[in-house]
C-alpha cells in the first residue's frame, strides 16, 4: 500500500512540476507581450495582466506541492536536530498540523470557488472567477498528498546540507 501510494505521488508530482514550469513559461511570454504591446505598439492588452495573475496563483499553489514533498515548508530544523529519538513523532505532529491547515484551505477554497462560479473575471468575461479561486483547494489537495508522502518517505535534504 505504501509503495503504491508513493508511486502514485511520484507520478502526480512529476506532472505537477512540469505543469508549474509550463505555467511559468506562459507567464513569462504573456509578460513580454504585455510590455511590448504597451510600450512598443502603444496598444496594451487588457486581458494579459489578469491572466498573468490567475496563472501565477495556479503556479504557486502547484509549486507548493514540491515544497511539501521535499519537507521544505516552514521547518523546525532546530527541533529536528535536537529531538533525537523523537524525530518521527515530531514529524508526525508536523504532518498532522499541515494536513489540518490544508483541510481548512480545501474546505473554504471550494466554498469560495462555488460561490464565485457565476462571477466573471474583469476583462476576461468568458472565464468565471471560480477558476482562479479553485487553485487554492486543488493545490491544497495535492499538498496533502505530498505532505503524507513526505511523512512516509521523508526528504529533508536541507537539514543535511545546512551548516
Amino acid at each position: 500500500m505504501k509503495r503504491q501510494f508513493l508511486a502514485f505521488e511520484r507520478g502526480l508530482s512529476w506532472i505537477i512540476v512540469r505543469l508549474a514550469c509550463v505555467l511559468l513559461g506562459v507567464i513569462s511570454v504573456l509578460g513580454l507581450l504585455q510590455v511590448l504591446s504597451r510600450f512598443v505598439i502603444n496598444q496594451p492588452l487588457t486581458w494579459s495582466e489578469v491572466l498573468i495573475r490567475l496563472l501565477m496563483v495556479w503556479m504557486i499553489m502547484l509549486g507548493a506541492v514540491v515544497a511539501f514533498r521535499e519537507g521544505a515548508q516552514i521547518s523546525l530544523d532546530f527541533m529536528f536536530r535536537k529531538s533525537g529519538r523523537f524525530q518521527r513523532p515530531l514529524h508526525f505532529l508536523i504532518t498532522v498540523i499541515c494536513v489540518l491547515f490544508l483541510s481548512v484551505l480545501i474546505w473554504y477554497g471550494f466554498d469560495l470557488a462555488w460561490r464565485t462560479r457565476f462571477q466573471e473575471i474583469g476583462s476576461m468575461e468568458f472565464l468565471p472567477m471560480s477558476v482562479g479561486y479553485a487553485a487554492v483547494p486543488v493545490g491544497a489537495i495535492f499538498c496533502v498528498i505530498a505532505a503524507i508522502a513526505n511523512f512516509l518517505d521523508p526528504r529533508r535534504s536541507e537539514l543535511e546540507t545546512q551548516q
